[in-house]
């Protein structure tokens, strides 16, 4: 069996080095796919949904593969040559002044508008209404994973860790949901 994973893991490496963006993009793809199908089933769905599934697939694909993947080679720009953990921290700092709050944004748009169909004018309000106590959130967690992100992973593996990391945290957050729902009724 580990033969098999290791030749697997092989494969993977040499498809992230002819092919970093299409690897990395479907990579998110399938961890946000995953995700979601947990999410979905830890909620109590019976049935597997599937649009919300493949949109949630296309999010990763589409938008948060691509755009990890080209954050982390600007990252290397701004900072380049510069190693140790003052720079570990400015970039840390930098990713989540910039662009967790608009991920984040982002995520609640594309969720309402596109996965749930919701009108403009609700999508509006409620993040309106729940994007400050989101961000808030955000920045209790993510900076940690940021930090062992960029000191400790190769640049290849950025984006791997990181979409693995938000696969486990939606996980986590839908856990959260529900017994929060349960305490309720």
């Amino acid at each position: 069996m580990s033969e098999i994973v290791n030749e697997a893991w092989q494969k993977y490496l040499k498809q992230l080095q002819l092919h970093p963006l299409r690897t990395k993009a479907i990579t998110a793809g399938v961890l946000v796919g995953c995700s979601d199908a947990i999410a979905q089933k830890i909620s109590g769905v019976k049935k597997l949904q599937l649009r919300r599934l493949i949109l949630m697939m296309f999010y990763g694909f589409a938008y948060s593969g691509p755009f990890g993947h080209f954050l982390h080679k600007l990252m290397e720009i701004i900072f380049k040559g510069k190693k140790g953990k003052e720079t570990v921290a400015k970039k840390v700092l930098l990713e989540q002044l910039t662009t967790s709050p608009w991920n984040n944004f982002f995520f609640m748009m594309y969720f309402g508008l596109v996965v749930e169909g919701r009108p403009w004018d609700l999508v509006k309000s409620k993040v309106r209404k729940d994007y400050p106590s989101v961000q808030l959130t955000a920045w209790k967690f993510w900076p940690i994973v940021g930090w062992v992100n960029y000191q400790y992973m190769p640049l290849q593996f950025r984006v791997l860790f990181h979409s693995f990391i938000a696969s486990c945290w939606a996980i986590f957050l839908n856990l959260k949901a529900r017994s929060v729902a349960i305490k309720k009724a």
